[in-house]
């Protein structure tokens, strides 16, 4: 772990000359703040590409979502920054399967949202958060979940 720990302080020193507009800090987490202009991230075994993919959305200017599907958008999209330039730049190793997994979780949370908590069929996101259900006519928003349980309310008519 300390050769990983190395690895990854050296590639933080890399990314910090060559971006000085961004802030790069410790944290528990992996995450991109666009409004503090920060990627915070932890030492893990996958580290260095989890770290090349958050710099994926902060090169890629991604700020907040409207739409769910959006979300994903924006994960592929780092992902493929990471893909096409920030690994081999940085001679970071792909892990194609790592990346599928990840982006495994996101369509797994976006299908989640999406089920209708009266009959189980796949909803519609119509506005921001809301959801409806073209079987039972049933709207629901559900609660942000990407870091918690996820918990549908439906909406009163």
């Amino acid at each position: 772990m300390a050769a990983t720990t190395m690895q990854l302080t050296k590639l933080v020193q890399k990314l910090q000359s060559d971006f000085p507009a961004l802030t790069f800090m410790a944290a528990d987490d992996f995450l991109w703040s666009s409004e503090k202009k920060t990627i915070y991230y932890a030492p893990e075994k996958h580290a260095q590409i989890l770290l090349l993919h958050e710099l994926g959305h902060a090169l890629c200017a991604h700020t907040d979502f409207a739409f769910d599907i959006e979300l994903l958008s924006q994960e592929r999209e780092a992902w493929e920054i990471v893909r096409r330039i920030l690994a081999e730049k940085y001679t970071v190793q792909l892990d194609d399967e790592l990346i599928e997994d990840s982006l495994d979780t996101y369509r797994d949370w976006l299908h989640k949202r999406a089920l209708c908590p009266s009959c189980g069929l796949t909803g519609l996101q119509t506005k921001t958060s809301t959801y409806v259900c073209a079987n039972c006519r049933c709207s629901w928003r559900p609660n942000d979940a990407r870091r918690c349980a996820l918990r549908r309310y439906t909406a009163t008519v």
